[in-house]
C-alpha cells in the first residue's frame, strides 16, 4: 500500500496546476480519488534508476482499455518516459486488436502526448476531454510513434537522456 501513497501525492502535484487553472483543486479529493481508484492488478509503477517516478493503470473494460492514472514526475517530463511507456501499453493492446479510451483534463499538455500517439477526440466537457485510439494495423505497427523507419526520434527518447524507464506491477 506504500506505492499507493506515494502515487496519491504525484498525483497532486502533477494534476494540481490544470485542476488549479480549472477551478476543481481540492488537496483532500486528488488524492482520494487516487487511492479510491487504484487497482494494484492493473497498475504498473514506473521507476527510473530504482526509484518511482510515475505510474500508469490498463484498466480492461467491455469494449476497450482504459488507461487511467498515467502520472509523471514533472521534472522527469518531456524526456521521452512517458512516450516510451505508452508506446509499449499501447503496442500490447495493438496485439489484443483492443481500443484504449482516456479521459484528459481540458488545456492539459498531456494532450498531446496522447494525440501524437494516434487518440482522438470522442466527446468532451468544461472539465475533461475523453479521447480514444483504435488499434493501428500491423503495416502502421512497422513506424512508431516519434520516429522514422529508420528509428530516428524527432523528439527527447529515454535512450538519449540516459533514461530507461521500467514497469513493475503494483504489490
Amino acid at each position: 500500500m506504500a506505492d499507493v501513497e506515494a502515487v496519491a501525492e504525484l498525483r497532486a502535484v502533477v494534476l494540481r496546476p490544470d485542476l488549479v487553472r480549472l477551478g476543481r483543486y481540492d488537496k483532500q479529493r486528488v488524492r482520494q480519488r487516487l487511492r479510491d481508484g487504484f487497482t494494484p492488478a492493473h497498475t504498473w509503477m514506473i521507476e527510473v534508476g530504482g526509484a518511482l517516478v510515475g505510474c500508469v493503470a490498463l484498466r480492461p473494460a467491455k469494449d476497450a482499455y482504459w488507461l487511467e492514472h498515467f502520472y509523471l514526475d514533472p521534472d522527469l517530463q518531456g524526456r521521452g518516459i512517458g512516450s516510451a511507456v505508452l508506446s509499449r501499453l499501447l503496442e500490447r493492446c495493438d496485439r489484443e486488436d483492443a481500443a484504449v479510451r482516456l479521459n484528459v483534463l481540458q488545456g492539459s499538455s498531456a494532450r498531446r502526448l496522447y494525440e501524437r500517439h494516434g487518440f482522438t477526440i470522442e466527446t468532451e466537457d468544461d472539465v475533461d476531454v475523453f479521447m480514444v485510439r483504435h488499434p493501428s494495423s500491423p503495416g502502421d505497427r512497422d513506424h512508431s510513434v516519434g520516429s522514422s523507419p529508420g528509428g530516428s526520434s524527432s523528439s527527447s527518447s529515454p535512450a538519449r537522456s540516459g533514461l530507461h524507464p521500467r514497469l513493475r506491477f503494483a504489490p
